[in-house]
């Protein structure tokens, strides 16, 4: 009889109730599979969480770490805004290091992260992809408007106003004037999987409240809506300083709690603050 694997340790994780299973892939042997992590994914029978993400060693000398994330249906994705300040926080508690500004290696590029405080991290994440080839957004499956930035979709007898972003993962982001009279679940799951977009999308409802403040929901690819989606605040900033609708700072409100975005011009990252927090060690025995 084969002896059994040692188990895998995980914590479990959140910031403004985007929630995350977190491995550290450093100090342990970790081969994981899509199946499994759906199942871990599963809230009714599994762990439960928004995003699995994976710390590991870079494979480049820039970075301190490597940053690997699964949705909860398996599939990988290149950025998690949120969970940036979640693997920051872990790497310290660990002992992992000990200094408090991090280089992060991804799909999505290097990224960094910083203690601006003992309660609030700080991500310098990449700059804004705008060309849509690089989204990204095939125009052949939109119709443009006089606006530069904004696209028509259709989805039946419906049409949506999106302005197409990447944060190194796609995002589409719609301008409404109350975002809890939206059928997120409807809308989010028509337009995630639109033929404009050949890698799916995450789809940021925005309401815009002065120029400093704004509200947003997220329907995330492989996910569906949830409490806050850091990168989706960092894109529909973007979105909404391109249509000049609000200042270089804004404060975004979301289900789960609020971030503090900058972003000055095209040309330079955008860099988000918040919290994160820590819920739980677990252990998974894999047979």
């Amino acid at each position: 009889m084969n002896a059994r694997r040692r188990p895998i340790v995980f914590h479990k994780m959140h910031s403004l109730g985007n929630d995350f299973m977190v491995i550290d892939a450093v100090s342990q042997s970790v081969d994981l599979q899509p199946q499994a992590i759906a199942g871990w994914g599963d809230r009714h029978r599994g762990i439960g969480f928004d995003q699995l993400l994976i710390i590991e060693a870079p494979t480049t000398p820039e970075a301190d770490f490597s940053y690997t994330i699964y949705n909860a249906d398996g599939s990988q994705a290149q950025q998690c805004g949120n969970g940036t300040r979640c693997i920051a926080m872990l790497v310290q508690q660990l002992g992992l290091s000990a200094k408090p500004g991090l280089v992060w290696q991804s799909a999505a590029g290097l990224f960094e992260t910083e203690f601006s405080s003992p309660a609030q991290i700080e991500t310098i994440m990449t700059v804004p992809v705008l060309k849509l080839a690089e989204v990204p957004f095939a125009t052949e499956h939109a119709d443009a408007t006089e606006n530069l930035y904004v696209y028509t979709l259709h989805t039946g007898d419906q049409h949506f106003a999106v302005t197409p972003v990447s944060m190194g993962n796609p995002h589409a982001v719609l301008f409404c004037d109350d975002i809890f009279s939206i059928n997120i679940d409807e809308i989010g799951g028509l337009l995630t999987g639109h033929p404009a977009f050949p890698e799916g999308a995450n789809i940021g409802f925005c309401q815009i409240v002065d120029r400093q403040f704004m509200r947003l929901r997220v329907f995330e690819r492989g996910v569906g809506e949830t409490q806050a989606c850091g990168s989706g605040a960092c894109g529909a900033v973007v979105a909404a300083r391109l249509l000049d609708k609000v200042d270089e700072r804004v404060k975004v409100s979301l289900p789960g709690g609020k971030l503090r975005i900058k972003w000055p011009d095209p040309d330079s990252p955008v860099t988000m603050a918040g919290e994160a927090s820590y819920v739980y060690r677990g252990e998974l025995q894999l047979d």
